[in-house]
């Protein structure tokens, strides 16, 4: 990834004009002079963002709806001016910002092709070069030779997709318009974005989904009522955004608060001495960092009390994030052998149990628990619930103490993972947290020198290799 910065935006505000009536707008584009009067509210949706983006860099953006993401995505890519502030952008933008994005819904596929291509700047001999590619990754068939208007949701996203990656983009814009479109579509979208970056192009990615944020992301930022509240590692940024999601009402203003002086105390801690490339990290994520740098690795002895694994008391989260807590806390979240040891270096293939702690000091309704094993970059592998919802408990009185337990056979490649402690129960007609750890606990397991299995996640696999004897060789 290169230092060069191709994004830049500084403090950039956007307001809107809202008109309660239709009447209201000729009634002010009627009046005189600036003594007129205002038939307009402002709606800001933007207000002093910052922001900069390096070459090479792919970025994701998140928040609630309504939190200005699209507006920012927008401004970027020029088809929006800024009320105020300034917006600096080198190279060439190719954009997927929402559904039939400069498409002329009369005009066939093919005839949107040479327009779409046009406006993205190539010339009309390019853009017949790639026909035949950016058809063959569309995939709409006989289709490209009717009206857009004609195309279902997921046909407009495939075809603007396919122009807009094949424009060979410096930067590539893409909102959530992928959504849309099937599972074996998104996964070619996917691929393609990862080719796209790994030319040195740069991305930036706007999605709900944390799972593809933390997995396709360098960096991300969070966006909340127009502001930009944090960033940082994707792991950090998607937890907080969470918090946000999950919070009552009544709480919101004082998490913004909260959220937003974490980001203006490591702003002061990089100043004082951090330098540009620690910038990116959090103090939260660089302590996590160098734990799995220092912690022991020491070997399992085959035989006594270390051969399922042993506590290494240095191995503790730094980056923890609470939900905001609604008569419910979690507390003690630990691991343990089957036998009841605590442990927090493993061994691949043993047995394991995931326990903590819960206060309830409320009464809660069909209320059931959760936990859920992720990696060091906030990637999710998989947990479970303590049941299903038709099956939780009905009733926790006030004062109760319940402990969760979570037996787990330990199958994952060597390294450092994390753990998150959640319970559920019914507030009104909805089910949501009453309280959630965001890495709760975190272990290691130890390297296997004769594991055959790849990836993260050893899924027993039995291999068989036959010699098959040919026929000429029988013959």
């Amino acid at each position: 990834m290169s230092s060069e910065h191709v994004i830049r935006v500084e403090g950039v505000t956007k307001v809107f004009p809202v008109y309660d009536k239709p009447s209201h707008r000729l009634l002010q584009m009627l009046s005189p002079g600036r003594s007129k009067h205002r038939w307009f509210r402002e709606f800001r949706a933007l207000h002093d963002v910052s922001l900069e983006v390096r070459r090479g860099e792919t970025l994701g953006i998140v928040g609630r709806n309504g939190s200005g993401k699209s507006t920012l995505l927008q401004i970027i890519c020029g088809t929006l001016q800024p009320s105020v502030g300034d917006v600096h952008v080198s190279g060439r933008v190719a954009a997927l910002l929402e559904l039939g994005a400069g498409f002329n819904p009369d005009f066939t596929g093919r005839e949107n092709v040479f327009l779409y291509g046009t406006v993205l700047g190539l010339t009309r001999r390019e853009i017949e070069q790639r026909f035949d590619e950016i058809a063959a990754f569309a995939d709409i068939g006989e289709f490209m030779e009717q009206p857009v208007k004609n195309y279902s949701s997921g046909m407009y996203v495939r075809l603007a997709f396919a122009v807009a990656v094949n424009v060979t983009p410096d930067i590539l814009v893409v909102d959530e318009a992928l959504s849309v479109g099937d599972e074996a579509f998104q996964r070619k979208c996917f691929a393609r974005i990862d080719r796209i970056r790994d030319e040195g192009a740069t991305v930036l990615f706007v999605s709900h989904s944390a799972g593809i944020v933390t997995q396709l992301c360098d960096r991300a930022v969070l966006l909340d009522h127009g502001e930009l509240l944090v960033g940082g590692s994707p792991k950090f940024v998607v937890s907080r955004y969470h918090k946000l999601l999950y919070a009552p009402p009544e709480r919101l203003q004082g998490l913004r608060m909260a959220i937003a002086q974490e980001m203006s105390d490591a702003d002061e801690r990089c100043d004082k001495g951090g330098g540009e490339d620690d910038a990116d990290l959090l103090p939260s994520d660089r302590d996590d960092a160098q734990l799995v740098k220092s912690s022991r690795e020491r070997p399992f002895s085959e035989e006594g009390e270390d051969s399922h694994g042993w506590f290494d008391e240095g191995l503790v989260p730094k980056s923890t994030v609470r939900y905001d807590t609604r008569g419910a806390l979690i507390g003690k979240p630990h691991l343990e052998t089957p036998a009841g040891r605590k442990v927090n270096v493993l061994r691949a293939g043993d047995e394991y149990v995931y326990v903590y702690r819960v206060k309830f000091t409320e009464a809660m309704k069909r209320v059931r628990f959760g936990m859920l094993i992720k990696t060091l970059t906030g990637l999710d592998l998989g947990g479970g619930a303590s049941s299903l919802p038709d099956q939780s408990l009905d009733v926790v009185e006030a004062g109760c103490e319940i402990e969760a337990r979570f037996r787990f056979r330990c199958m994952l490649d060597s390294g450092v993972y994390f753990l998150n402690a959640g319970v559920l129960a019914r507030l009104g007609e909805e089910e949501t947290y009453v309280d959630r750890l965001i890495d709760a606990a975190m272990f290691r397991v130890m390297p296997q020198p004769e594991r055959l299995g790849t990836g993260i996640v050893d899924f027993g696999v039995r291999p068989q290799v036959d010699m098959v004897e040919s026929k000429e060789a029988g013959a």
